[in-house]
């Protein structure tokens, strides 16, 4: 889930997900990084289960087609 937290602001950078992480890091000054991904993989577990579960989308992904 680390992982996946990690490619996710690599790949959504617009995403509420996203901006939540940054503007987190940033009050803190930049520290606290490896707290606040373990958090932000947290939320992102929880809004991935409702996507599948319900097909709500997360605010501000964006979706590919295959």
């Amino acid at each position: 889930m680390i992982q996946l937290a990690w490619l996710w602001l690599r790949n959504q950078p617009s995403s509420a997900l996203s901006r939540w992480f940054i503007d987190r890091v940033q009050s803190n000054g930049g520290r606290h990084k490896k707290s606040t991904i373990v958090a932000l993989a947290r939320k992102l577990l929880v809004a991935l289960w409702k996507y599948v579960t319900f097909g709500i989308v997360i605010d501000g992904a964006v979706l590919k087609s295959a």
